[in-house]
């Protein structure tokens, strides 16, 4: 099995090729290449490459399809006895990419 684990943003994900994930809003357009070059843990086929923080020529490509939404969330706030009640919503903005492929020298 084929997998690595990747930082981007704030938090860590194990990816596989050929499979799309959600992460956290990119500044890059649909159809365009990146490159995850903070590569935490690489693995093919049993043979594992571990980083101290992280592995120094490894890189993830991958390719962004869209840009999208999360569900939304509903914040709701009172303050007991002052008859104030506050009804606010959050969607966090989300980048869909498809994992193309590992690159490990």
């Amino acid at each position: 099995m084929v997998y690595a684990i990747v930082e981007i943003g704030s938090g860590q994900i194990i990816v596989e090729p050929g499979k799309f994930y959600d992460i956290n809003y990119v500044y890059a357009n649909p159809g365009d290449i990146i490159t995850l070059n903070r590569v935490l843990l690489l693995s093919n086929n049993n043979k594992f490459n571990v980083g101290y923080p992280c592995l120094v020529n490894a890189t993830v490509n991958a390719k962004v399809l869209r840009h999208l939404k999360s569900k939304k969330l509903t914040v709701f706030k009172t303050k007991p006895k002052k008859n104030v009640r506050v009804k606010k919503g959050h969607r966090q903005k989300l980048t869909r990419i498809l994992i193309k492929d590992f690159r490990y020298n």
